[in-house]
């Protein structure tokens, strides 16, 4: 299993990406912040994209995070090869990867507390593609 992780953050997020970090690090995954690295305002765009293609390149997964995860979602669904979905609960982290192999999850730090991203986080990094007939639909999104 690849332990490497690409998370990314707009300054809404920051905070919540500083505290996932240190939590992947102690369920041993080895985060790439590809930033923001502070509050100032800044363009979440350009954020999902840096991140994204990093995602792309590694064959990897990407944990994005903004204010409500709505942007970053719209914005990593424009890349090619990107299957991005904005949750708010496990169950619907479980089953974005199960049916649906995303590769990236948003989350959103003015919806959701630490403690829910963790096990959001958890859920859909423990989770495998299902695969069988579920490939034939995630074909068609490409």
């Amino acid at each position: 299993m690849n332990k490497n992780i690409i998370i990314g953050s707009d300054h809404a997020g920051y905070s919540l990406k500083t505290k996932i970090i240190e939590y992947l690090c102690e369920i041993g995954y080895e985060p790439k912040d590809m930033g923001t690295n502070n509050e100032l305002s800044c363009d979440y765009p350009l954020i999902a994209q840096k991140s994204c293609t990093e995602v792309i390149k590694t064959n990897g997964l990407g944990i994005l995070i903004c204010g409500t995860g709505v942007g970053m979602s719209i914005a990593a669904n424009k890349i090619k090869g990107i299957r991005a979905a904005v949750v708010s609960e496990s169950l619907s982290a479980k089953y974005s990867k199960l049916h649906n192999n995303t590769n990236v999850l948003c989350i959103g730090a003015r919806i959701i507390g630490e403690e829910t991203a963790k096990d959001i986080i958890k859920t859909w990094m423990d989770t495998s593609f299902e695969g069988e007939r579920h490939q034939a639909r995630v074909n068609m999104l490409e």
